[in-house]
């Protein structure tokens, strides 16, 4: 299952073990704040400024659909 940008942080926590250190990776360093587990991937990319594009790309690296 492909991760999109409609997603709420918190499923991608849970499908992709190593997300957060992705996120973190991008410079999203609250994941693990309750408001961010109510957000879009979408949003949160838009919060923080971040090219949700190449977010997207990171997270499906080597996911299997």
């Amino acid at each position: 299952m492909a991760i999109t940008k409609d997603m709420l942080i918190s499923e991608i926590l849970r499908h992709r073990s190593d997300a957060a250190e992705i996120l973190m990776r991008f410079g999203m360093g609250c994941v693990g704040c309750p408001s961010s587990q109510m957000e879009s991937l979408e949003q949160a990319a838009m919060v923080h400024g971040l090219d949700l594009e190449k977010v997207l790309v990171a997270l499906n690296e080597g996911l299997d659909d």
